[in-house]
């Protein structure tokens, strides 16, 4: 096969772009515009929290409604939710309710603040000091086991029949449950921070200001979320022995005269204030905790 030479001087010729498999190449095609791949779980529509929150107990409420409309639940046993409801705006517009839970606030206010004073207090004495755990630790370890409610009875020959009684049950089941968190919070602070705040010169009430304290402060809002649940229990006994005002007080009136409705309000009054004060305490956590990142669930 013989092989053309150019004239010197002349043009090139065009040889045409081989691929190296000896294919020509084509035009180059428009790239398609490709959706990202997104998981099926987010493109998913998300529900509102609060709407999931809700959803278990319409579905209960609704199930309490069909049992009741059946005849499954009868009025006598328990009272159905309409029935509720309607007791519970009778009781509040002839001013019943709204009285008795001035009066249960007001205990368990009172019960609250002196069992916080207290409890906190006597752990401050037993974390802080270890003279102090040695003379405070044993007799309140010896005391919380006794159960606060089987105290009724030298409540009463010791403060009579008034307020004073209940306002102490309330104290002392409060006090117990606040003591040992606080005391659990201030012994477990890292050893390693009081190490790095005596470099730092800080003097014993300075440790104790901005190391001890903070460190103890998950502990104490913890003891108090649960000395809020102990409270409205306490509440609840206190306002069943020798009570004449209160919610309480209603449970027992509608005991006498097999008021299930009524009975049920009270105990949904009871409950909506005990969500109420953990609704509180939850708040203030998130407010005074903000330096310390938890795992808030996925």
């Amino acid at each position: 096969m013989s092989i053309s030479h150019a004239p010197p001087g002349s043009p090139a010729p065009d040889i045409p772009e081989t691929s190296p498999q000896g294919v020509e190449p084509t035009s180059a095609a428009p790239v398609p515009d490709l959706e990202p791949l997104v998981p099926t779980s987010s493109r998913r529509t998300r529900v509102p929290r609060w709407l999931r929150r809700t959803t278990g107990p319409v579905l209960l409420l609704a199930l309490w409604q069909l049992l009741s409309s059946t005849g499954v639940l009868t009025a006598d046993v328990l009272a159905s939710p309409g029935r509720i409801a309607q007791v519970a705006g009778d009781l509040v517009a002839d001013g019943s309710l709204t009285s008795a839970m001035t009066t249960s606030l007001q205990r368990v206010a009172g019960g609250l603040l002196l069992g916080t004073l207290i409890g906190t207090g006597l752990a401050l004495v037993s974390g802080l000091f270890r003279v102090g755990e040695d003379v405070v630790d044993a007799p309140v370890q010896m005391l919380r086991t006794v159960p606060f409610v089987g105290l009724i009875p030298l409540f009463i020959i010791w403060f009579g029949i008034g307020e004073a009684p209940k306002i102490a049950i309330i104290t002392l089941g409060v006090t117990f449950p606040l003591y040992l968190n606080v005391y659990a919070g201030i012994r477990g602070v890292d050893a390693q921070l009081i190490e790095a705040g005596e470099s730092l010169g800080l003097s014993r009430w300075g440790l104790v200001r901005h190391v001890i304290l903070p460190g103890a402060l998950p502990g104490a809002l913890t003891g108090l979320r649960y000395s809020l649940g102990i409270a409205w229990l306490a509440l609840v006994f206190a306002e069943q022995v020798n009570a004449d005002s209160g919610i309480g007080f209603l449970m027992v009136q509608a005991r006498d005269f097999l008021r299930t409705d009524v009975i049920v309000v009270c105990l949904i009054v009871y409950a909506f204030l005990g969500l109420l004060a953990d609704f509180v305490v939850r708040s203030l956590e998130r407010l005074l905790l903000q330096w310390r990142p938890t795992f808030t669930g996925r």
